[in-house]
This record gives structure tokens, C-alpha cells and sequence, in this order.
């Protein structure tokens, strides 16, 4: 059942008490966070943009002989290469960089749209974690000792939605710009006001952990680990801040979908897109992969931990003190295939179960978190959706 964790951001000021973020009506997010819906999208590419036209021009890899291509999904080859970064843009649990290897597996080229959700939704009757009552006898279990049971209005369906403030803010206090807003899933990113029409080629949003596996299981698939996620983000570059290179924005076009303008008040969509945009609108990776970066956090397999590297490590027999230790934390032989941590915690929010999201979304600024990179990594409560989280999946050869 879902949980109601207690605050956590981009940047960690501090732990905000359960008891308060209940009474002001909060669900928690991970605030590099959403929203879109309650932004005008200030530009749709038209079918003619060129920008367009760059993206639907998918490179990617051909697979190898024998290989058969499930429609919507791209080739891996698997490789080694050095995962985390350890630069001076990474939040410290992105490193240390360690070498890694995956074998090859095949991604979907973008990420779960609203109509493919949708088709899950109508042929399974599945209903969304944001869409079912909250359990207090279940969720109290991952509650600290002694905390108040929350009024009845806030155990209703609901979610968490980002509303822009009216002007500057001090950025250590997410509440300013997160508002509780009941009624908010998928179908209603921003609440029972708002509707996906005409986006039905944006990603879904509002989809806790136990939805985007659902969905995975139903389509034959699963959801990536964080080790092959960053894999494939990277594109076969190495040590590169950004998923295209060593620059942010190195011509004239942006490259993904994050927030431009002042922070949360002000978003100027140079990129074309206030919100979340459709699947496609910037040009793929080397491996064929749209919008790994921006546009909407999306989940892994993984569990969280900040020491998640150390882990890799254990799992393998090797020693994680005497590896880290090392000048370039690669003496070792690669980490193949890591699957993440047996078990999540962070110590923030030490009773709350917790998943790897990567990516970054339309609300990364570099004013607030600048996490439109391929190391990125957020902590993010399995039963908790926001309007900035979405997912794609994996599938084994």
C-alpha cells in the first residue's frame, strides 16, 4: 500500500517531520520534479519541425543476426563502461564512478505513452496506486514509531502536483511549489480538472513503481536496472556529463526537455515545451533511444541506496574498500550485470521502501537540481507518483 515518506529533494536541506507534512496536506515528491499540466505548454512542434524531422531520423544499432526487434523497442549490445560520475555537477551519491558491465537487451526507443497505458488500462481493468484509497492500518507499517494517523480527507486518492509560485522563493522549501491535490493520476496529471486528451502521445505520469511493473509484466517485459538504464542513456560515451557530450546545450537547439527561465516561478519553454512533451520531439541517442534525458523521470528496478556502488561490489566478491580506494576505482574487474541492492534505505527516510529513478524531467534547472544527466539518480518512494515520473521497459534476448 502507498506511503506517505517524509520530504526529500534534489538538493537535501533537511528532514521535514511526517506528522507536519501530512497536516499541510502533502504527499512527497522528489522535487526536481513536474508538472506541466498545470502550465500552458507554450509550443507543440508541429509535424513540420525540423526538429522533429532530426529526432524521427533514429539511428540506433542493428541487432545481431536471429535478433527480432518487438515494435517500439531498440537493440543494447552490452559492454562495459564507467558508471556514476564523480564531476563537479554530481550529487555525491552518483559516485564513485566504477566500471560496470551489461549484457546486451533490448529498451523501448522512448518512453510509455498515455494511449499505450491507456490500451494496458482497458484490456487488465487496473487501477493506479494514485487512484485507490490510502490503507492506514498498511501504511503506518512504514511510518515512524508513533506517528498521528493523518485526517480522513487526506487518505483519499490524490497525488502530489507542482504549481509554479507567483514570483521568486526561497529553494530550500519544496511545499512552496508542491501542492496536494486530490483526484490527481494519470488521466488527471494535475488533478480531477485536468484530462490527457490530445496528449496521448505524452509519456504517462502519476504511476507509482508497482504500475510501471504491472505494465511491464502484462507487455512481456520489465523495467531496466539502473546499471543498464545508464548504459543505454550514455550511448557509448564515456565520461561525459551530458548524454551528447561535454556541453548543456552545444548549438543552437536544445537536446532535451528541462526548465528554462528563473526557477519555480518563471519558465520560459525555450525548449518548446513548458510540460512534458510527446515522445520523440528531440533526436535520439547513438543506440536509437528518445528522451533518456529530460522530459520525465522514469523508474529502474533498483532499489536505493547512496552507497549503491559499495553494494555492486559485495554482491561480487570483491572488496568495496580496497576497490574505492584505488586512484580510478577500476583496477577491479568490471561489476557484470548489477541488479542493485537487496534491500533499499536511505537514511533520510530510513522506514520508507525506495527505487532508482534516472533521467531527469521538465522541471531540472540548474537554479534547483541539474539532474539531466546520465548519472542522475533520485531516491523515490515505490508507492508514490508524481506528474514528472514516468517510466520505459526492458526486455531480455
Amino acid at each position: 500500500m502507498r506511503a506517505i515518506p517524509s520530504a526529500r529533494r534534489c538538493r537535501f536541506f533537511g528532514p521535514v517531520p511526517a506528522a507536519a507534512v501530512w497536516l499541510l496536506g502533502l504527499m512527497l515528491v522528489a522535487a526536481c520534479s513536474p508538472s506541466g499540466e498545470r502550465q500552458t505548454e507554450k509550443q507543440n512542434r508541429s509535424p513540420d519541425d525540423p526538429r522533429r524531422a532530426e529526432a524521427a531520423d533514429s539511428r540506433g544499432i542493428t541487432p545481431p543476426e536471429g535478433v527480432t526487434l518487438p515494435e517500439g523497442m531498440v537493440y543494447i549490445p552490452g559492454g562495459s563502461y564507467w558508471m556514476g560520475s564523480e564531476g563537479p555537477e554530481a550529487e555525491t551519491h552518483e559516485g564513485p564512478s566504477l566500471r560496470v558491465s551489461v549484457d546486451p537487451f533490448l529498451l523501448d526507443a522512448h518512453e510509455v505513452t498515455n494511449a499505450e497505458f491507456a490500451a494496458f488500462v482497458q484490456a487488465t481493468g487496473y487501477v493506479t496506486v494514485a487512484e485507490r484509497p490510502i490503507d492506514w492500518e498498511a501504511l503506518s507499517a512504514n511510518a515512524p514509531p508513533g506517528t498521528p494517523e493523518p485526517p480522513a480527507e487526506l487518505l483519499e486518492p490524490s497525488s502530489l502536483v507542482f504549481s509554479p509560485t507567483e514570483g521568486p522563493v526561497p529553494l530550500d522549501d519544496w511545499m512552496q511549489w508542491w501542492t496536494f491535490v486530490p483526484g490527481a493520476d494519470w488521466r488527471h496529471p494535475g488533478g480531477p480538472e485536468t484530462d490527457i486528451e490530445g496528449k496521448e502521445q505524452h509519456p504517462v505520469v502519476q504511476v507509482a513503481y508497482e504500475d510501471a511493473a504491472a505494465y511491464a509484466a502484462w507487455a512481456g517485459k520489465r523495467l531496466p536496472t539502473e546499471a543498464e538504464w545508464e548504459f543505454a542513456a550514455r550511448g557509448g560515451k564515456e565520461k561525459m556529463p551530458y548524454a551528447w557530450g561535454e556541453t548543456l546545450k552545444p548549438g543552437a537547439d536544445y537536446r532535451a526537455n528541462y526548465f528554462q527561465g528563473d526557477f519555480p516561478y518563471r519558465n520560459t519553454a525555450a525548449d518548446g515545451f513548458a510540460g512534458s512533451a510527446p515522445v520523440g520531439s528531440f533526436p535520439p541517442n547513438a543506440f536509437g533511444l528518445y528522451d533518456m534525458i529530460g522530459n520525465v523521470w522514469e523508474w529502474t528496478a533498483d532499489f536505493y541506496r547512496a552507497d549503491t556502488k559499495a553494494q555492486y561490489l559485495l554482491q561480487q566478491g570483491q572488496d568495496p574498500e580496497g576497490a574505492m580506494a584505488h586512484p580510478d576505482h577500476g583496477h577491479h574487474a568490471p561489476v557484470h550485470n548489477p541488479g542493485g541492492p537487496a534491500k533499499s534505505f536511505d537514511p533520510r527516510e530510513p522506514y520508507q521502501e525506495k527505487r532508482v529513478i534516472k533521467g531527469g524531467s521538465f522541471l531540472c534547472s540548474d537554479q534547483y537540481c541539474a539532474n539531466y544527466r546520465p548519472s542522475s539518480r533520485m531516491a523515490n518512494a515505490t508507492d508514490s507518483g508524481q506528474n514528472h515520473v514516468g517510466f520505459r521497459c526492458a526486455q531480455d534476448l
